[in-house]
């Protein structure tokens, strides 16, 4: 901030000041002093014309009355803005409301106690409520409208100050002896407050001011210390809140008289005097809420009195001697300019962080981020940093890299704080008191997705270096990449102070005046120069040859950094102090396009320097945004904080210097040639192409032409020339050529109509580079297409974003050559699945349509798989179709093809034992449908009986495919047929004769599978061996009775069988129930081990869990899979 004296008002009389306050609403001032003083002042207000054209407030007063009632000397005065009231006391006791009436001031009420007198008056936070405490220890607590609400006498105490919290519960009574006491709303004693700043300390003091903010407009800090109490010896403890036991403390050094905090509780005024070798100087001191030192002002006079502040924090009235003084202040605003856009922080009631706005003033639309602890803001070209606190408890921060709408682009955290901070094209420069971060950030611009990625993935280290301010970096490879370092850097005995960069440069300035300068991007230090100042603000010039200082008084000096000085004792040095020198400077801001030109703000006016000569002032109070063109862009940021939601566009002025309003009326009132040799005089591309525009008006070509070649539009005519020809190559070149930055969208357009040019006369791969480097995505893919360069083709689709209209031509194409893969892709990032599918059948890739109809849940997979098993059949891959249709979860249709397979398999007579691996599988595949069935009843129907019912129509929809298909009623006869037909030829190999036969007697109900002959061969084999002949010659009966056998065949039988029964009885000798259990078991009254062949007679045993088939207890524990269908025990 900055702050100079621009007002004084003397009291008729000379009557002495005792007391001063600013009405912080109608912006009333009272001031009170002896022989019973009451004055009320106003300075005049800004009309709107006024604030638009950024001239400074008027200090006319609008409004000067006397205010008579008071005999002694007038020693409290105070406000209460919310009802209009104005509430005064003398040394007498008297007190006085004052109230306004057609815009005087009349007395409404008096008060007079007789007996004391009156310390200090406070209204609470909504005005409701005065606390009024008298030297005797007597305190009154009244309202508005005069009611005394409750009074209390503090005996053997000294009352001289009183304070009210914020949410009015709590009273701070400063007695005479220094000691603060809390009190309740209600008069009731709390405790004493802990006085940190008087720790260690002797000898008589009392207490100069207690301030208490209210949080009005919000805090700069989450719990951020507004309770000031400050000394008259100069100790001061600024605290959170009553209790707070580690205040923030602060030695003034000086005698403080009072103390008062701006409207928003960012600045903390001191006034009182310093005592000197010849005589005690009057000052005020600034400090920030956690005791941070902001500025000094010297105020003339023999003793100030009070302080006060005005409504905005723009002024502050000091009660010196007979007179009142006014300052202006200039804040030190978080704020910047990039982009067209205003940038600026304010802190609100209703929120704890700070409110960032980003104003487009071009569109006049405004972005809103919220930022916890922010630090600074800084810009340049089209980027902002925000320096902010990473955590209140750790000692970490953040820059935060935004574009001009606010969106965070990349943040980096720092281990110094960020005092101070500074930003050129490639670098941000972050520096502490001890230390400096240099950080080389980049910023993608118009990179595909694809490129952005690998931009990141190519970032090198060194982009972050951190550096002590008293090392000597090389500029090869200094600095340190562990940000660890930071926190072992030592202090240093000259602090930095202001640090500034450009393209080429660092400067670092140091409290003792020495200016540090490094080379960029490798940090190097080059040079050390000596300032005969403590530099606040550095700035250089457009090609860093000059520098601009402007101390902690507001001195602007200048320092060449090139010129070369002889010293006296004959030494060559680099760097030299200019001459000119200029006081009470606030801005600074130097033109981008000419190194001798620079704006500068002192007090209220604005002076353009060209060559270190000034042009005449200009009467303004805005920041200077930018400068450039012969254009000054100001920005009444005073004006724009008054109300930050809703920026004025009339907030923003430009200001044209001198030489471009002298060329423009020379034009317009002498001519054309006149004022060529002015512009001659002072060069500058805008006053060329001024007079180009001029001279074109009035067709005066030959002019035009040389101004506009002067002015560098020349290339721009000629490029237009070209274009009209339609010679692109010579556009392309002209663009290349050019000085300035080429017009990204034309140099596209020409990169395309050569790329046309090439393609029109089929070269296509020199079309491609163009079309390349014109980003021509769809003229591109058709060159790759037409080289067969598929591989860029991929490349190509690859890089698009989902659902480009280029992609399903590009599908298309590699559906046209048959690449699978590549068009699959392509089709799914548009959102095509069908395509993708269609092009998989097309191409036969069947497999590959499925598992893309699979994953989209679409409906024609059925008919899909239909196709690819026909297709399959078609190729005689039987196998492959069952496994498609059962990854599929198509059980039946795999079922049926497996059924088919083993009923051939059967017929051809292949080895039994593989017959029942195929009946089983396709037996397990039945199982599985039926599962399948069932779980999907289940999920469909709902309510208490679901089981019930989803069982049911499971059966109903199983019994729906038995009907139609028999295999489906029992799918492991066949697996059962071929089981026992295996394990009777094992037991008869074995030796086991009777249980062979048992076992061969269950295949006659088998005759549709295993063909008779087999089953009664086989029987009639295993009756014989086990001497059942009668079982044996009724096998031979059947034998001979079969159609299917041949007469030879027959004839052997027959023979075989007279053989037989020749020499044994048809008739069994072992005749035993066992024939009767046979039956019985046949007819399916018990069941069957299918282990051994025997009929269960045990009430229980095992079953499996698959097929459904049992076995004795006996077998079942030898075993660790079921015989029949191989599944686990």
């Amino acid at each position: 901030m900055f702050i100079y004296l621009c007002k004084k008002i003397a009291i008729p009389g000379s009557v002495r000041l005792r007391c001063i306050s600013w009405n912080k609403d109608q912006g009333f001032i009272a001031c009170g002093g002896e022989d019973g003083l009451l004055k009320v002042l106003k300075l005049e207000t800004q009309t709107d014309e006024a604030k638009i054209k950024g001239l400074a407030a008027p200090s006319n007063l609008s409004v000067n009355q006397t205010l008579e009632g008071h005999s002694g000397s007038v020693q409290v005065v105070t406000w209460n803005e919310q009802y209009q009231k104005l509430t005064t006391s003398d040394q007498n006791g008297l007190i006085i409301v004052w109230m306004l009436y057609k815009g005087a001031w009349y007395e409404e009420m008096i008060n007079n106690r007789n007996k004391s007198v009156v310390r200090s008056m406070s209204w609470n936070a909504d005005g409701k409520k005065i606390c009024i405490v008298y030297e005797d220890g007597a305190v009154i607590v009244g309202s508005v409208d005069g009611n005394r609400i409750w009074g209390k006498d503090l005996k053997g105490t000294h009352l001289c100050h009183v304070a009210w919290s914020s949410d009015s519960k709590v009273l701070l009574f400063g007695m005479s002896n220094g000691e603060i006491h809390i009190y309740d709303n209600q008069g009731n004693f709390i405790v004493k407050m802990k006085l940190s700043c008087l720790v260690n300390l002797t000898g008589a003091f009392s207490i100069a001011g207690i301030h208490w903010y209210h949080g009005t407009e919000g805090y700069i800090e989450p719990d951020c210390p507004c309770l000031a109490v400050c000394y008259d010896n100069g100790r001061c403890q600024i605290m959170r809140d009553e209790n707070d036991h580690n205040p923030v403390l602060i030695d003034t050094g000086m005698n403080v008289v009072c103390i008062q905090w701006n409207h928003c509780g960012s600045v903390l005024a001191v006034a009182g005097s310093l005592k000197t070798t010849s005589q005690d100087v009057n000052i005020v001191q600034f400090y920030t809420p956690f005791g941070e030192h902001l500025r000094t002002l010297k105020v003339p006079g023999k003793q100030i009195s009070a302080l006060s502040w005005e409504g905005s924090g723009l002024k502050i009235a000091l009660a010196v001697d007979s007179y009142i003084y006014f300052a202006n202040i200039r804040p030190d605003y978080k704020w910047g300019y990039c982009s067209n856009t205003v940038i600026y922080a304010y802190t609100r009631p209703d929120r704890p962080e700070y409110c960032v706005v980003f104003w487009d003033t071009k569109n006049n639309e405004k972005y809103v981020k919220y930022v916890k602890s922010l630090m600074s803001i800084t810009t340049y070209g089209d980027f902002c940093v925000l320096a902010t606190k990473a955590d209140e408890n750790q000692p970490q921060y953040v820059l935060v890299l935004c574009n001009s709408i606010g969106t965070p682009l990349d943040p980096k955290y720092i281990d110094i704080g960020p005092l101070f901070v500074t930003m050129t094209k490639t670098h941000v420069i972050a520096a502490s008191k001890e230390a400096f971060y240099v950080w080389q950030y980049r910023v993608a611009k118009k990179l595909t997705a694809m490129e952005f990625n690998q931009v990141a993935r190519t970032r090198k280290e060194g982009r972050e270096r951190i550096y002590h301010v008293d090392d000597t970096p090389s500029g090869s490879a200094g600095g340190h990449l562990d940000y660890s370092r930071a926190i072992e850097f030592q202090g240093t005995r000259d602090p930095i102070c202001a640090i500034t960069a450009s393209d080429k440069m660092l400067l670092v300035g140091r409290e003792s005046g020495t200016l540090q300068r490094y080379s960029l991007p490798n940090v190097g230090i080059v040079q050390k120069f000596t300032l005969n100042c403590h530099a606040y603000q550095l700035s250089l010039n457009c090609n860093s040859s000059r520098v601009a200082v402007i101390d902690l008084s507001g001195v602007l000096t200048f320092f060449d950094l090139d010129t070369r000085v002889v010293t006296s004792t004959g030494q060559q040095m680099v760097g030299e102090q200019l001459k000119l020198e200029r006081k009470d400077v606030w801005d600074m801001k130097w033109a981008k396009d000419n190194p001798d030109l620079f704006a500068m703000m002192e007090k209220t006016r604005m002076y353009v320097f060209r060559n270190l000569d000034p042009e005449e002032p200009i009467q303004t109070s805005g920041y200077i945004c930018n400068f450039e063109d012969l254009e000054i862009k100001s920005v009444l940021l005073d004006e724009i904080l008054k109300n930050p939601e809703h920026p004025n566009k009339d907030y923003i002025i430009n200001f044209e210097i001198r030489s471009l309003r002298d060329s423009r009326a020379l034009i317009e009132k002498v001519g054309i040639e006149e004022s060529s040799q002015f512009i001659e005089d002072n060069p500058h591309p805008r006053l060329w192409r001024l007079l180009a525009e001029a001279a074109l008006q009035k067709l005066d070509l030959q002019t035009a032409e040389q101004a506009f070649v002067r002015c560098r539009d020349y290339q721009d005519l000629a490029i237009g020339l070209r274009i009209k020809l339609g010679d692109w190559f010579r556009v392309l070149q002209l663009l290349k050529t050019g000085s300035g930055d080429s017009d990204d969208a034309l140099l596209e357009q020409a990169y395309n109509a050569i790329g046309d040019y090439f393609a029109d006369r089929q070269k296509w791969l020199n079309a491609v580079q163009y079309y390349v480097q014109g980003q021509n995505q769809e003229r591109l893919a058709e060159c790759y297409y037409m080289l067969e360069d598929y591989q860029g083709l991929e490349n190509l689709a690859n890089s698009l974003p989902e659902n480009n209209k280029l992609l399903p031509d590009i599908a298309y194409m590699f559906v046209r050559v048959g690449m699978c893969e590549q068009a699959v892709s392509a089709f799914l990032k548009c959102n095509r699945p069908k395509d993708a599918v269609d092009t998989c059948v097309h191409l036969n890739q069947w497999d590959k349509a499925v598992e893309l109809a699979k994953n989209h849940n679409m409906k024609e997979i059925g008919s899909l798989l239909a196709r690819y098993a026909s297709h399959l059949l078609e190729k005689n891959k039987i196998f492959d179709a069952i496994e498609l249709y059962r990854k599929a979860n198509y059980f039946f249709e795999a079922a049926k093809l497996m059924f088919k397979i083993a009923d051939e398999e059967s017929k051809k007579r292949t080895k039994p034992l593989r017959v029942k691996k195929l009946y089983v599988l396709s037996a397990l595949l039945i199982e599985q449908c039926h599962e399948q069935i069932q779980n999907a009843q289940r999920g469909k129907v709902k309510g208490k009986s679901s089981e019930t019912a989803s069982a049911l129509a499971g059966l109903l929809e199983e019994d729906v495919l038995s009907s139609t298909n028999c295999f489906a009623d029992n799918a492991w006869r066949g697996a059962e047929a071929y089981h026992f037909f295996v394990l009777a030829q094992r037991q008869l190999y074995k030796g086991s004769v009777q249980a062979a036969l048992k076992t061969a007697l269950h295949l006659r109900d088998y005759e549709d599978i295993i063909p008779a002959v087999e089953i009664y061969s086989l029987l009639a084999l295993c009756a014989c061996a086990n001497r059942a002949f009668d079982i044996c010659s009724k096998a031979f009966v059947k034998l001979e009775s079969l159609e299917t056998v041949r007469p030879e065949q027959r004839q052997q039988y027959e023979d075989l069988a007279l053989e037989i029964f020749t020499r044994h009885s048809p008739k069994s000798n072992k005749k035993s129930d066992l024939d009767d259990m046979l039956d019985s078991s046949i007819d399916g009254k018990l069941p069957v081990c299918v282990a051994t062949g025997d009929p269960i007679l045990e009430q229980r045993f095992w079953m499996c869990s698959v097929c459904k088939h049992c076995m004795k207890p006996k077998e079942a524990s030898s075993r660790s899979f079921c015989p029949l269908c191989h599944s686990t025990i």
